[in-house]
């Protein structure tokens, strides 16, 4: 049986830097993966996931906002329901209580 290699975990801020500072192109590849202790391949897969995932930072927090305000209406909506039920039985208990004390 082989050994399993601890994998190193790597931050996005970490990730980010690196691949910032491999598209300005101020040091090689080779020169980069060295100082970092990185393989091309990690670089590779790095630049490869900011590229693809770089539009999404331009798009409108509209859609974010949106999606939280209706995640926002749905919690509020159960809550009143909850407190509702609350009441409820609280009114009940103390029906129960008064029924109860007049025996």
């Amino acid at each position: 049986m082989g050994t399993k290699r601890k994998r190193k975990g790597f931050t996005p801020k970490f990730k980010a830097e690196i691949v910032i500072e491999a598209l300005s192109g101020e040091s090689s590849k080779a020169v980069l993966c060295r100082r970092h202790n990185i393989t091309e391949e990690q670089l590779s897969q790095w630049k490869r996931q900011l590229l693809e995932n770089a539009a999404s930072l331009f798009e409108s927090n509209r859609k974010q906002s949106d999606a939280a305000a209706e995640r926002i209406a749905e919690l509020e909506l159960l809550a009143g329901r909850l407190k509702q039920a609350v009441d409820i039985q609280k009114k009940a208990l103390d029906w129960i209580a008064l029924n109860r004390s007049e025996e």
